[in-house]
């Protein structure tokens, strides 16, 4: 496998990716599957734990779920109609102009983009559908967003890697080479503890960036806070996330 655009930033928190991480709302499996003329294979690039290869699988015949960490890989949920590859984003096997849509989920900033892009409409079909979204800050309520900004962009300001300035603009300015399609709009939500929200935000790169430079933990920092906000910590609350999507027809 070639490695050379790889950055592994996730490998050694996959259990914790599988376990935190939010999931994505089932419309917006049902919404992309609705652009393809055909459903006979999807392929879900950088699918760390599988989240959206396995939401797609519902719509798709087969799916190709690919990353290029194994560990992620091996903590990945699994289908009958999935087939899990470590691979690359920019070079990969799959079959020429064999795949009705490409789906890459909170990852496309990761990649050389460009070479990404032509290795996705070498494998496209004609009439092809490429889906790319991120989400960014979550949103839980004034008094607990004001302490997440605060360990975002005062903390961890110094720790997030230069892509992540991508997720923050939304994707917006990057060359798109497919024709785009106005998506309709979608939240992600959960209903978590705040011991799940505290489990989510330790899956953040930044706070792994910030635990092995200054060998102590960032969340530690908000966690009195973020009690005082949270009121009583047994209840659950609801955690939103909006999404942006840039998604795109290939025409050959």
């Amino acid at each position: 496998m070639n490695s050379t655009h790889f950055k592994d930033h996730f490998s050694d928190q996959a259990e914790a990716y599988l376990k935190f991480r939010p999931v994505y709302p089932s419309s917006l499996y049902e919404y992309l599957a609705s652009l393809v003329p055909s459903h006979e294979l999807a392929w879900d690039c950088a699918t760390g734990n599988g989240q959206c290869a396995y939401g797609l699988s519902s719509y798709f015949q087969r799916i190709i779920a690919s990353d290029a960490s194994a560990q992620q890989i091996e903590h990945a949920t699994s289908s009958s109609n999935i087939e899990y590859r470590v691979l690359i984003a920019e070079h990969t096997d799959i079959k020429q102009h064999s795949v009705d849509l490409i789906t890459v989920a909170q990852a496309l900033h990761w990649f050389d983009i460009p070479a990404f892009f032509k290795e996705a409409q070498r494998v496209l079909k004609d009439q092809g559908i490429i889906s790319v979204w991120s989400y960014s800050l979550l949103s839980v309520d004034d008094d607990i967003n004001q302490i997440i900004h605060y360990l975002y962009h005062n903390l961890l300001s110094s720790f997030w890697p230069a892509e992540r300035k991508a997720v923050e603009n939304a994707y917006r300015g990057i060359d798109f080479p497919f024709t785009r399609i106005e998506s309709r709009a979608f939240n992600m939500s959960a209903y978590w503890s705040l011991n799940e929200l505290l489990g989510y935000l330790g899956t953040w790169s930044a706070v792994q960036a910030y635990r092995d430079g200054l060998k102590c933990d960032p969340l530690h920092k908000i966690s009195d806070d973020l009690i005082l906000a949270w009121g009583d910590i047994t209840e659950k609350k609801v955690i939103n996330w909006p999404l942006s999507l840039m998604t795109g027809r290939y025409i050959s």
